[in-house]
This record gives structure tokens, sequence and C-alpha cells, in this order.
């Protein structure tokens, strides 16, 4: 049997799992994400979070969609994506303003032009601008974008948020009772996604 018949996704990720099962585990290990003590400025009263994720397999997707229409502005969605499949992982946690976005653009340069780039970025900070509206404040710090045509085939989009928040205000399975409910983001903010 080939190694492609033997390895696929995983949605449970057990291998990741395994790899990372002796990491710290954070100030609340049944939390949503990862919560650390405020390493930068050492307040007892904040902690600090950290989210890395990307848009994944719908990358190869937009990249097929562009080449078979040229519609540019599939790349403006996959940027946004990127975003948010980081922020729906804060806001589970309560963080839901005052964050910072880095983004990383791994790409293949004989495959994907300038113009697909600067649909990305520019489709970044729309979004941003958009949750600016709603009290959602996202401030985009740049990123690593790599000509990396040996390692990606086409493109790979990924970002990073980060946060400084209130420790009493974080959201942890420990404080889930009974009839809480979860709404969905799309319904608080109409038209934004």
């Amino acid at each position: 049997m080939s190694l492609y018949k033997k390895r696929g996704v995983s949605a449970q990720k057990e291998e990741v799992h395994a790899a990372v099962k002796n990491l710290n585990q954070g100030l609340f290990p049944y939390a949503f994400c990862k919560i650390y003590p405020d390493f930068f400025t050492k307040d007892d009263d904040f902690v600090n979070v950290m989210h890395a994720d990307g848009a994944g397999t719908k990358s190869i997707l937009a990249y097929l969609y562009w080449k078979e229409t040229g519609d540019l502005s599939v790349w403006s969605g996959i940027a946004q994506d990127a975003v948010v499949m980081n922020l729906d992982d804060l806001l589970c946690v309560g963080i839901y303003d005052e964050i910072i976005f880095n983004s990383t653009i791994d790409r293949n340069k004989s495959m994907i032009p300038g113009e697909v780039l600067h649909e990305i970025i520019n489709g970044s900070q729309d979004l941003f601008a958009r949750l600016q509206k709603f009290g959602v404040n996202i401030h985009y710090l740049g990123g690593e974008t790599a000509d990396v045509g040996d390692v990606v085939r086409t493109i790979a989009v990924n970002g990073t948020m980060a946060s400084r928040w209130p420790k009493d205000k974080i959201i942890t399975n420990q404080k889930i009772i009974a009839g809480d409910v979860i709404v969905r983001v799309n319904r608080l903010w109409p038209g934004i996604l």
C-alpha cells in the first residue's frame, strides 16, 4: 500500500495531539484556546492568548476557481477566511476586541502573481475595517510573504492572532453551565461575512 493510501486528513488531529502532549497546557487546560499568564507585563489580572490558523485546503479551491474564471475577488475571501478561522477561536474564549493579527503567505511565485497577494492583503484589511464598525478592533501588524516554490505548489494563506485580555472575562469550559447558548457571529453582525 502506498504512503498516500495509508495517510489522510484527520479531523481529530491525533498525531498533532500526540506531538504536543508534553507542552504547557496553559492556565485553563480545557479552554478552547491555550491561555497563558500575562508574560508581557506580569499582571495577574490579565492573560495572553495567541492562536494560529488559516484557510487550509480552501486555498486550493480558490486557486482552481481563479484559474477557471479569472476572478481575483476569490482571494479576498480566502484572506478573510484565514482571519475568521482565528477570530472564531478567540471568540470562543471571550476575546472580541483589541486583537493583533499577523499574516503568513507562502506562495509559489511562478503560479501566484503579485496581484493575488494584493487581493489577499487588502481583503484582510477590508474585513478589519468592517469589523471595527461593530467594536471589534483588529490591528494588522503585517506578516511574512515567502516565495517558497520548492515547498508549496500554489499558495498557503495563514495568520496568527494574539490578545492581552482581562482574566476575569475569559470563558473556559469550567464556566459553562446548563442553559448557556452559542450565538452565531453572522446573526450578531448581519452582512459582515
